[in-house]
């Protein structure tokens, strides 16, 4: 009886999910059904493409290259990315992760007895671009100088079914078919991996850049640290938090917008020194230098203050340079930027005034609201004083400043957890750094006065009731912590995704994120089998969504006979249409 059950389950099973099964084999192109009929013959004659046993892997192309010696034996592995087959030799690269190898395949070394069919068959007819090889052999040097492994036994560690997308050259040099989409790019960033090293070298940096912070601190004694990132205030920011649910409490709770006010909780518990690498989350837009998730580094030092910290911050700046580039300076786009101290300190109020001719300096809200109407800057009714100031900024200023600059002594109203300026009446100690046009880093001598902090989250809860979705929480856990005293302190937050990108030369944060925030992928029809000229065209339409067909025919970059072909399949099956307006032929997703 129990048997019969089990049977039913599975033709329950079968029945439901066959359609899929159906749909997905219906999408696959050409090249997919004949890898897929290779794991097939691969599995007939006792070969498994996927074997879980350990590969005793005891060599890198890096290693063989940096330390290499003629005849010795060595075992590597990777994917196979180039393959060229004359008669009964082959010459190959085997990409790991650390480069590429050049690999020699000769059928009597690979096969010295009777049987060839590792070589004939196996090798030549099974094996794919981008398949996973387990490598023995010994090593040599071409008659044309290249160092590479003679191939004497090689195993199958796991078959590809999609070919990559890899770039050709042809015989005038120029290169075709080179995976560079943006948007393919960060959605198959595994894809993009393998196929661009350069990409590679960018995260390897990122971690570089991290792991010399990590030092730096960790030099001075300082401790690194974990602090929550489900919070049930979202403070330390001036920003709009996501937020969830915990059901078990049931209560509401945030991801955390700054790891601030924790960390600061710690130096009123003791410690000297505290620092975390910390995700945090902004339900705020996207663009070429926010994602909704970003990586921050904060710091915090007892008995420190804002000066100590700008000196302190521009020997970290010089120390990543240099542990990354071998001196100070690294190119952004046009700019070589310089990181060596000392960086100019410009008060932001002196900034705005040499950059739009207004002095500030002590005008109320009503008056800094007429001059945005003068510079023609839209301001929402419920921006205080505070945030009017920051758009002046961000809109006259901030774009002048490329070389790394401290804007300095910022006005109370847009500190709310920074201590007043000790001599500067109205100001409080508090820097951004700017390097090219952007906010880089942000720091304070901390406010650790708890009655003037409270008074300062009163005045953040009355532009929330005027409809600031972006000010402060008060926080009561944070001001009792405050009213058992902490000690005069300084802190910092550094951007780390936007200072990999000034350290990498990269003007978008999705280059130095592997896996950033994207629109959902729309899905291609399910029951229709597209070849690679329609798959490729029906991309750049889902991409945009509507595109002039002349335009669409242009990128596609396909002759006029295959783009004839290629349009009419996709309107014919209804997976894209073209509509006739008053601007031009358009092409739409349906």
């Amino acid at each position: 009886m129990f048997l019969l059950l089990q049977l039913l389950i599975y033709k329950l099973i079968v029945a439901i999910f066959a359609p899929y099964f159906h749909n997905h084999s219906m999408q696959l192109s050409e090249q997919e059904l004949v890898r897929r009929e290779k794991l097939t013959r691969l599995r007939d004659l006792g070969i498994d493409p996927y074997p879980p046993e350990l590969y005793p892997v005891d060599h890198t192309s890096a290693s063989i290259k940096k330390d290499f010696i003629e005849n010795e034996k060595v075992v590597i592995a990777g994917r196979l990315m180039r393959k060229k087959v004359q008669g009964k030799a082959a010459f190959g690269d085997l990409q790991d992760s650390e480069g590429r190898i050049q690999v020699y395949f000769n059928r009597d070394e690979l096969c010295p007895g009777e049987d060839k069919s590792m070589y004939n068959e196996v090798f030549k007819k099974l094996i794919d671009l981008g398949d996973f090889l387990g490598i023995e052999g010994t090593l040599f040097i071409t008659k044309v100088g290249e160092k590479t492994v003679m191939v004497t036994k090689f195993v199958l560690l796991s078959k590809t079914l999609r070919p990559l997308p890899l770039p050709k050259t042809d015989a005038e040099g120029n290169v075709h078919d080179e995976f560079n989409d943006p948007e393919l790019r960060y959605r198959q960033r595994y894809v993009d991996l393998v196929v661009n090293p350069k990409v590679k070298d960018t995260f390897i940096k990122r971690t570089k850049i991290t792991n010399t912070i990590r030092n730096f601190y960790n030099e001075m004694g300082f401790l690194e640290v974990e602090t929550p990132i489900l919070q049930p205030i979202p403070g330390g920011a001036a920003a709009r938090p996501f937020l969830t649910h915990h059901n078990a409490l049931n209560i509401p709770l945030y991801l955390r917008i700054a790891n601030e006010l924790y960390l600061k909780r710690l130096i009123v518990g003791g410690f000297n020194g505290v620092y975390e690498f910390s995700k945090d989350f902004r339900n705020e837009g996207m663009d070429r230098t926010h994602n909704p998730e970003f990586t921050i580094m904060e710091m915090y030092a007892a008995y420190k203050d804002y000066n100590w910290m700008m000196d302190t911050t521009e020997s970290l700046l010089e120390k990543v340079a240099m542990e990354l580039h071998g001196t100070t300076t690294a190119p952004f786009g046009d700019n070589m930027i310089d990181y060596k101290a000392p960086y100019p300190r410009v008060g932001i109020l002196d900034a705005i005034k040499e950059h739009t001719g207004y002095d500030l300096y002590r005008k109320s809200e009503e008056e800094i609201r007429e001059v945005c109407m003068d510079l023609d800057i839209e301001v929402d009714e419920s921006y205080g004083a505070g945030k009017m100031i920051d758009e002046i900024f961000g809109e006259k200023c901030e774009h002048h400043y490329i070389q790394p600059t401290f804007i300095i002594d910022y006005p109370v109203e847009m500190s709310p957890l920074v201590k007043k300026h000790r001599t500067k009446e109205g100001l409080t100690e508090r820097f951004e750094l700017m390097v090219c046009g952007k906010e880089l880093a942000n720091a304070y001598t901390e406010l650790n006065d708890p009655i003037d902090q409270r008074e300062r989250f009163e005045d953040q809860l009355k532009l929330s009731e005027k409809g600031d979705d972006e000010a402060m929480f008060i926080d009561q856990d944070f001001l009792r912590a405050l009213e058992y005293g902490m000690p005069p302190t300084s802190g910092i937050g550094i951007g780390i995704d936007r200072l990999t990108m000034f350290m990498t030369n990269n003007e978008s944060i999705q280059e130095v994120l592997f896996f950033p925030q994207m629109r959902p992928e729309r899905r291609v029809v399910a029951d229709v089998q597209l070849n690679e000229d329609e798959k490729s065209v029906f991309a750049i339409v889902q991409k945009v969504e509507r595109i002039l067909l002349s335009e669409l025919k242009t990128q596609s970059g396909l002759s006029n006979k295959k783009w004839d072909k290629t349009i009419k399949s996709l309107t014919k099956h209804g997976i894209a249409k073209v509509n006739n307006t008053d601007d031009g032929l358009f092409v739409e997703v349906v």
